[in-house]
C-alpha cells in the first residue's frame, strides 16, 4: 500500500501504482471530475501517471496556478496540432505555458505567413479538435528513435532540442494525430478546453539568439468556461487603456528617440517631476533609517567587473568595452552599482563599531537587451536603480534584513499596492555551477531570508533557481488594480562579493573579519516602477505624487491676473501646477484638464476674484464647491499628510 500525505496533513492509503486520479476520486467525485494534474513531492505530473512510492500529493485544478499552467501547456500542443492540420509542413519550435496563456514558435517556410486575420480559423480548428476528447499519452523514447522520428518528419528545431538531451530522459506526448517532444505534464484529455483566444502574432529568434532564424510566435489563452474568457478579454481591454506607453505619451511623461537609441528613455518635464518626487520620498525614508547617500560613475574599469563576477556572467551579452587611447585599457558601462559600493566601503579601515554601513544611490546602470525584448519603460537599456548596500556583521544580518523589509512595506503602502506576495528566491540545488560562493555561505544567507520573512508574517512562496548568481533574494510580487502580477522591490543577502573584494572590518579581538552584504532596491528600477504605477492607477497618481496637482482655469482674459495670483500662492505652498491662459472657452479648458488627469481644477471668474476664493472641480468627480485660497491649501496639505501617513488613499 502507498501512504499518501494530503495538503491538510492527513494520510490515506492507496494500492501500489495508484494514480493522481485515484487519489482525487478517493477524496471526492467532484475533485476527480475537475482534476487537471497532480503534484507529487513537489513535482507536477500527469493525473494518470502511477505514483511509485509514499509521497506528499496535491490534486491540481483550475484554481491552482500549476493547474492553469498544465492546462495552458496542453493548449499549446492543441495549437500545434491545429497548425499542422491547416499549414501542412509547418516546422515547430517550442510551445510553453506562460503566466497568462501560452505560445508556440513556428516556421511556416518560405513564402508563407500568418497574421492576426488568420487566427480565427486556427481558433475554430482548435475547438474542433478539443471536442474529440483526445487523450494526452506519455511515452518514454530512446534518443535514437526520437531523432529518427523528427528526421523523417523534417523538423530541424526539434532535432536541435534533442542534441542537448540525454538518452533516457526523453518523452513524447501524443494527442489525436499530433506527437511532440515534451517533458509534460499535460491534462488528461482535450475536452476541458472550452474557450480559445489567439491573441497576437510576433517575431521571435530561435533560442532567443539574434544570429538564428526569426520564427513566428503565436500567443494564445484558453479557459474551461466561455464566461472566463469574456472576463479575461475585458481585463485586456482595460489593460490597453492603462498601457503606460499610451498614457506616458498622453500625459507627456516620457518619450523615446531613434536618434538617442532604442531602450533609452527621455524624461519630459512632467515625468521628471514625478520621478524626482519618488526619489525625494525614498531619500527621506533612507536618511531616517541611517543610510548615507553616495554617487558613483557611469562607467568602470573592466577589472572591477571581473572581480565582482559580472563580467564572467554577463560580459558577452552586455555592451561591449569602451577602449581608450591607452593600449589595453578598457571600461564598461556600469551594469551594477554594487561593485562601486564595495570599493567605497574599502576606501578606509572599518571597525566592528562602524557597522552597519548603509550606502544608498539612485544609480543609472546599462544592460544590453535585445531589440525584440524592449518594451516601454519595463524593459530598457538604461535605467536607474534605487540601490543601497548594507555592510554588516553576521550577527546583524537578520535585524538589518527586517529593517529593509519595513522600508519596502512603507513604499508599497504609500503607493497603494495592498496586494503582494514575498517570493523567496533560492538557488537551484541541481545546478550550483550557475552561482558563486560556498555551500556554507549560501545556506546561511538563505536561512536569514526565510527567518526574516517568517518573523514579519509575510505571505511567501519559494522559487528554486530564481536567486541572483551571488546570493538568494526576497522579491516582492505585487498585484495591480486589474489583477496583474509584477516583480518590484528586492532584497538580497550576499556573502560572496565581500570575499571577492576582500572587504574587512576589525573585530573586537583585533582579527580581520568579512562583513556580510545586503543588496536592496524597494522600487527595483525607477523606470519599471513608474511604468507599473502608471498602469496600476491608470495615470491618476496619488495626490502627493501627481506631477501636475492643479490647473488654474480663468474664465476669460479679464481674470488672468487673479489666476496668476492664485497660482503664485499655491506654488509658495509647495504645490505643482499651471495656469491655462489659452483663449479657449472654460468648457474646453476643463475637458483638457480632465484628459490630462489633473487632480484639481480651480476655476476663477468675477465672483471668485471679488471674494478671494476659487471654485473647485475634482478630477473624475466634478464640482466640489468653492472656498478661500488659504482654506483650499490647508485642505490639500492635510490630504497629502493623511496619505503619507497611510490614513487614506487620494
Amino acid at each position: 500500500m502507498l501512504n499518501i500525505t494530503l495538503p491538510d496533513g492527513s494520510v490515506r492509503q492507496f494500492v501500489d501504482g495508484a494514480t493522481g486520479y485515484d487519489v482525487a476520486a478517493g477524496i471526492s467525485e467532484g475533485l476527480a471530475r475537475n482534476a487537471l494534474g497532480v503534484r507529487v513531492n513537489g513535482e507536477v505530473r500527469d493525473l494518470h501517471r502511477p505514483i511509485e512510492k509514499d509521497a506528499e500529493v496535491a490534486i491540481l485544478t483550475w484554481n491552482d496556478q500549476d493547474g492553469k499552467s498544465t492546462f495552458w501547456h496542453s493548449s499549446a500542443h492543441l495549437l500545434a496540432e491545429a497548425l499542422e492540420s491547416l499549414y501542412p509542413g509547418v516546422k515547430l519550435g517550442i510551445g510553453p505555458s506562460i503566466e497568462n496563456g501560452f505560445y508556440y514558435d513556428i516556421d511556416l517556410g518560405e513564402g508563407r505567413t500568418i497574421s492576426t486575420d488568420d487566427l480565427p480559423e486556427v481558433e475554430k480548428k482548435m475547438l474542433e479538435l478539443a471536442k474529440k476528447k483526445s487523450q494526452f499519452e506519455r511515452k518514454e523514447i530512446s534518443k535514437a528513435d526520437a531523432i529518427a522520428y523528427f528526421t523523417e518528419k523534417q523538423d530541424p528545431y526539434k532535432l536541435d532540442l534533442l542534441e542537448r538531451l540525454d538518452d533516457g530522459s526523453i518523452t513524447f506526448y501524443t494527442q489525436g494525430d499530433f506527437t511532440d517532444l515534451c517533458r509534460g505534464p499535460h491534462i488528461p484529455d482535450t475536452s476541458p478546453i472550452k474557450a480559445v483566444k489567439l491573441l497576437n502574432v510576433a517575431g521571435a529568434y530561435w533560442r532567443g539568439d539574434e544570429k538564428n532564424k526569426q520564427l513566428t510566435r503565436i500567443y494564445g489563452i484558453t479557459f474551461p468556461k466561455a464566461k472566463e474568457l469574456t472576463e479575461y478579454l475585458e481585463r485586456l481591454e482595460e489593460a490597453k487603456r492603462r498601457d503606460h506607453r499610451k498614457l506616458g505619451k498622453e500625459l507627456e511623461l516620457f518619450t523615446f528617440s531613434e536618434k538617442v537609441g532604442a531602450g533609452l528613455p527621455l524624461w519630459l518635464p512632467k515625468g521628471t517631476a514625478l520621478r524626482e518626487k519618488l526619489e525625494q520620498f525614498l531619500r527621506r525614508a533612507q536618511l531616517r533609517a541611517g543610510y548615507q547617500p553616495v554617487v558613483t560613475p557611469h562607467i568602470g574599469s573592466k577589472e572591477l567587473y571581473v572581480t565582482s563576477g559580472h563580467y564572467e556572467k554577463y560580459g558577452a551579452d552586455s555592451f561591449q568595452p569602451i577602449k581608450t587611447p591607452n593600449p589595453g585599457e578598457e571600461f564598461f558601462l556600469k551594469p551594477m552599482n554594487c561593485p562601486h559600493h564595495c570599493e567605497i566601503y574599502k576606501s578606509k579601515p572599518r571597525s566592528y563599531r562602524d557597522l552597519p554601513v548603509r550606502l544608498a544611490e539612485f544609480g543609472t546602470v546599462y544592460r544590453y537587451e535585445q531589440s525584440g525584448e524592449l518594451h516601454g519603460l519595463t524593459r530598457v537599456r538604461g535605467f536607474t536603480q534605487d540601490d543601497a548596500h548594507i555592510f554588516c556583521r553576521p550577527d546583524q544580518v537578520k535585524e538589518e534584513f527586517l529593517k529593509v523589509i519595513d522600508i519596502v512595506l512603507y513604499v508599497l503602502k504609500a503607493l497603494d499596492f495592498p496586494e503582494f506576495t514575498a517570493q523567496i528566491s533560492l538557488r537551484d540545488p541541481e545546478n550550483k555551477a550557475k552561482y558563486i560562493g560556498s555551500d556554507e555561505n549560501w545556506e546561511k544567507a538563505e536561512r536569514a531570508i526565510i527567518e526574516a520573512a517568517a518573523e514579519k508574517g509575510l505571505s511567501t512562496v519559494t522559487e528554486l533557481g530564481e536567486a541572483a548568481f551571488y546570493g538568494p533574494k526576497l522579491d516582492f510580487m505585487v498585484r495591480d488594480a486589474i489583477g496583474r502580477k509584477w516583480q518590484l522591490g528586492t532584497i538580497q543577502v550576499d556573502y560572496n562579493l565581500p570575499e571577492r573584494f576582500e572587504l574587512e572590518y576589525v573585530a573586537p579581538d583585533n582579527s580581520r573579519q568579512r562583513p556580510v552584504m545586503i543588496h536592496r532596491a524597494p522600487f527595483g528600477s525607477l523606470e519599471r516602477f513608474v511604468a507599473v504605477l502608471i498602469e496600476h492607477c491608470g495615470g491618476n497618481f496619488p495626490l502627493w505624487l501627481s506631477p501636475e496637482q492643479f490647473a488654474v482655469l480663468p474664465i476669460s482674459e479679464k481674470y488672468h491676473d487673479y489666476a496668476q495670483q492664485v497660482y503664485d500662492q499655491l506654488v509658495q505652498a509647495d504645490m505643482r501646477g499651471t495656469v491655462d491662459h489659452r483663449d479657449e472657452k472654460i468648457g474646453r479648458k476643463i475637458r483638457d484638464a480632465e484628459v490630462s488627469k489633473v487632480p484639481y481644477m480651480l476655476i476663477v471668474g468675477e465672483k471668485e476674484q471679488a471674494e478671494g476664493i476659487v471654485s473647485i472641480r475634482r478630477h473624475g468627480q466634478g464640482d466640489v464647491g468653492a472656498m478661500p485660497i488659504g482654506a483650499f491649501i490647508a485642505d490639500f496639505q492635510q490630504q497629502v499628510s493623511d496619505l503619507m501617513d497611510g490614513k487614506s488613499v487620494g
